[in-house]
């Protein structure tokens, strides 16, 4: 999965977007690169998983992006369509 452009949901809700740099560990920990959080989104986005399939709309609130960013304690990890990622980076 090295380099991926993922969606990863932690035990304590966190929803964070960013590429895969090292996953060795899972689902202990992974590491992620260009990594941003999702605070808010909103319902038209469709949950989480409409967070990787299509990506945030305008009501979602995302953090500040971070050049590499380490999760523990991982619940989920999806893979983000190119058309979500594009969303995610702009």
């Amino acid at each position: 999965m090295k380099n991926k452009a993922v969606l990863v949901t932690t035990e304590f809700r966190g929803v964070f977007f960013g590429y895969v740099k090292e996953d060795k560990h899972l689902p202990d920990e992974i590491t992620l690169t260009n990594a941003k959080n999702c605070i808010y989104w909103s319902s038209d986005c469709g949950g989480f998983l409409g967070l990787a399939s299509a990506g945030p709309t305008s009501g979602c609130k995302i953090g500040t992006q971070v050049p590499e960013l380490r999760l523990f304690k991982i619940t989920s990890i999806m893979p983000v369509s190119d058309e979500a990622a594009k969303k995610w980076n702009s």
